[in-house]
């Protein structure tokens, strides 16, 4: 598939079929995570696989939404901040900013196999961290739902993206 067509096509999807994603396409989309770059190559990610009943809903109670319980299964993308790269100008730390190129990559993947994914950011950390004992250095940065599509929601756009033109995002100098 084209980088193009790819990218038309990634959408968030927000009804899954229960059908189960097996092992080995979770591989397949953890190994397009960790193709991603990072600040300095130190890959300061950590990927938590959750499909266990218990810790599922333990994750669904950090972000209670109807829709959200229909995925078979759940990554959660953290950060680690004892391994990231700080930048010394500012100390600006690129954890954040390196878990969310991986997690592109594996929303992307997901989508070239027809897999449904949608970023979810809006949760409570707390509840999260707590459900998944995280220690102190991790940060959740995001909790994606993986699965099939359901029959009523298909992988491939319906409507055109909604998207600032280039000319609103853009200066030229």
């Amino acid at each position: 598939m084209s980088i193009d067509k790819l990218l038309l096509e990634r959408k968030s999807v927000r009804s899954f079929s229960p059908k189960h994603i097996n092992k080995k396409i979770i591989l397949e989309l953890l190994n397009a995570a960790h193709l991603a770059p990072s600040a300095v190559n130190y890959q300061p990610w950590r990927f938590f696989v959750c499909s266990a009943d218990e810790i599922k809903q333990r994750i669904r109670e950090s972000y209670p939404r109807k829709w959200f319980e229909s995925a078979p299964l759940y990554i959660v993308a953290c950060a680690d901040k004892s391994q990231s790269w700080k930048r010394a100008s500012d100390n600006k730390d690129h954890g954040n900013i390196d878990v969310a190129i991986a997690v592109t990559h594996l929303i992307l993947k997901a989508t070239e196999m027809g897999i449904g994914t949608c970023w979810v950011c809006n949760f409570d950390a707390n509840i999260l961290k707590d459900a998944l004992n995280l220690d102190n250095v991790l940060e959740p940065v995001a909790i994606i739902p993986i699965g099939y599509p359901s029959d009523n929601t298909s992988i491939e756009t319906e409507q055109p993206k909604n998207r600032k033109s280039i000319e609103e995002f853009t200066e030229w100098m």
